[in-house]
């Protein structure tokens, strides 16, 4: 499979196997990671998503050999498959990890951009690569990378197409933390498994608001925040960690 899914606990597992190809995507690898994250997003099983490559790349982008069928009256084309997944990823209500295993260039960024917690090996590297063939974003690259880095540092990237390693995108706060390659997978894990045993009401809720902040003013941003703790005060969640703080035990929270 191009690429494999697991459930590890209530963590969901989605790694890109591809490494002859440098994980680069095809468009089934593409319909394959969206329609698992439609499954996944209603599923009280998985809590926590994480992502990451075999080989030494995370993911080299689209595969630029692959060419578009002959599309009948209705079809999707290839842009169609590339927002819908992009919109599934960045609107995904429970938290995502991405394990950047080796380089993360062009759509493989656009992947990066798109997922809440970056951890990356030491030997990943980043970068925007599409001006190397004439090619433009259209999984965020243009629109988000400058959100994520420092204006100069998105414009380098975008511009030049080289990439830039592990350590110097964790000085600009793109990457969040840098391991040795041997221990990226070990720690993506128990990351996840720490999130995991949050409640997923909270974390959702959290992401929600959190990923409006940046578009509303710091009134309406307050505001949206104080809406969903009306919202919340009415859950299970809060009345169960309320008790488990009093009991002095460990929460078990159900996500309503």
């Amino acid at each position: 499979m191009t690429v494999s899914q697991a459930l590890v606990g209530s963590v969901g597992w989605l790694t890109l196997n591809r490494p002859d190809k440098l994980n680069s995507l095809t468009r089934d690898m593409v319909e394959q990671m969206t329609a698992t994250l439609k499954a996944w997003r209603d599923d009280a099983a998985v809590r926590v998503v994480a992502l990451t490559g075999t080989g030494r790349a995370f993911c080299a982008g689209a595969d630029l050999k692959q060419g578009n069928a002959e599309l009948q009256p209705g079809d999707k084309d290839s842009l169609d498959i590339i927002v819908e997944f992009f919109d599934t990823l960045r609107n995904f209500p429970k938290p995502v990890i991405v394990a950047v295993n080796g380089l993360a260039l062009a759509g493989g960024m656009e992947i990066v951009l798109s997922c809440d917690i970056v951890l990356a090996a030491e030997s990943a590297r980043f970068g925007d690569a599409h001006s190397n063939f004439g090619v433009f974003p259209g999984g965020g690259g243009a629109a988000l990378l400058p959100r994520k880095v420092p204006d100069n540092v998105a414009r380098y990237l975008l511009f030049t197409g080289d990439s830039l390693g592990a350590a110097e995108m964790k000085t600009y706060g793109f990457v969040n933390e840098v391991l040795p390659d041997a221990g990226l997978a070990e720690r993506a894990q128990a990351l996840a498994d720490k999130l995991a045993g949050k409640s997923p009401l909270v974390l959702a809720r959290m992401k929600r608001v959190a990923a409006g902040a940046n578009d509303k003013t710091t009134a309406e941003a307050i505001r949206h925040e104080l809406l969903e703790l009306r919202d919340h005060k009415r859950s299970y969640d809060i009345q169960e960690g309320l008790r488990a703080f009093a009991e002095k035990r460990k929460p078990q929270f159900r996500g309503y």
